[in-house]
């Protein structure tokens, strides 16, 4: 059975994924498939940098405001609703075109995940409360950003029932793709990485985030928190809005809080690399610095028509 192939767009936070997305897709007969996990809720466009309407207008967009603030959403029901959306896109003879920078949204399709059902383990989290009030919830949360960065960067470090929730979310997923991600990839993929050297993407993500500061995301919390979505839904604790609330309730002054953005997406940046590493053979790495658009396209259209 031949595989139907897709290409992956990957990288950290602020590279320009999405921009080079939009550009490359008007080139190629493309549709752009998020696997952004704060993206996929609605209302929050400035936090998130979601691209504009004109650029969605333009190229087909899937998985971007798919529910509410308020509303759950798994990672084995993003893999459903994205193999959905890539099958759909082939079958009409366009190119699906997976763009993000989560770690797992991408790799559970890239390498055919099997996910599980997790259900509570009573006694994985009574551990954990244990070691939470031995070591201090700080620690705790120290090894959710070793263990699980992504979702880290959604939950407030004092929450300490969503730290271990977190936690054992992940020991489960560790143990399950060490069983069950043997299932070969049911998609062919040319995976694009885009990169640059550190100094150079902390600039641009100091930009972005003053840019996002002057297109009004405190405007924008604060209108999330008014029409009831509480801060501390786990939409809200992402970076960003989780500091933007701080300076509503009077814990922190507004450049603090700004300061704070920048360093925790420099943090979140680092473990993103744990999640697409510059040693990786699957990826193809290009330099943002360079000018790399042709090269990339030449890069699909090759793999495009090779059998």
């Amino acid at each position: 059975m031949i595989m139907k192939k897709i290409i992956a767009i990957v990288g950290p936070t602020g590279i320009g994924k999405s921009n080079m997305a939009v550009r490359i897709s008007q080139k190629i007969n493309a549709e752009v498939i998020s696997a952004d996990s704060r993206q996929v809720y609605r209302y929050m466009d400035i936090g998130t940098a979601k691209t504009s309407k004109e650029e969605r207008d333009s190229v087909p967009h899937h998985l971007i405001d798919i529910i509410e603030p308020d509303g759950s959403y798994s990672l084995a029901e993003y893999q459903k609703q994205c193999c959905n959306a890539i099958d759909d896109i082939s079958d009409r003879k366009r190119i699906p075109l997976l763009v993000g920078g989560s770690g797992q949204y991408v790799w559970s399709v890239v390498e055919g995940w099997c996910i599980p059902k997790v259900i509570p383990d009573i006694e994985y989290r009574q551990m954990l409360e244990s070691k939470a009030a031995e070591i201090g919830k700080e620690q705790l949360y120290r090894e959710l950003l070793l263990t699980d960065p992504e979702a880290a960067a959604r939950i407030d470090e004092s929450n300490v029932r969503r730290v271990i929730r977190a936690l054992e979310i992940a020991n489960n997923a560790k143990d399950n793709k060490r069983r069950q991600r043997d299932k070969k990839p049911i998609y062919d993929a040319l995976i694009i990485g885009l990169t640059t050297s550190r100094q150079e993407l902390y600039r641009r993500i100091d930009k972005r985030v003053d840019s996002m500061i002057e297109k009004g995301l405190l405007d924008e919390t604060g209108w999330l928190i008014n029409n009831g979505y509480d801060s501390d839904l786990p939409s809200m604790s992402g970076i960003g809005y989780k500091q933007m609330v701080m300076y509503i309730k009077g814990e922190l002054s507004l450049d603090s809080a700004i300061q704070r953005i920048k360093y925790e997406t420099h943090r979140y940046v680092r473990s993103q690399y744990n999640w697409f590493k510059l040693n990786d053979e699957r990826i193809k790495w290009f330099d943002v610095q360079n000018d790399i658009e042709s090269d990339i396209i030449n890069a699909i259209d090759n793999y495009m028509f090779i059998d």
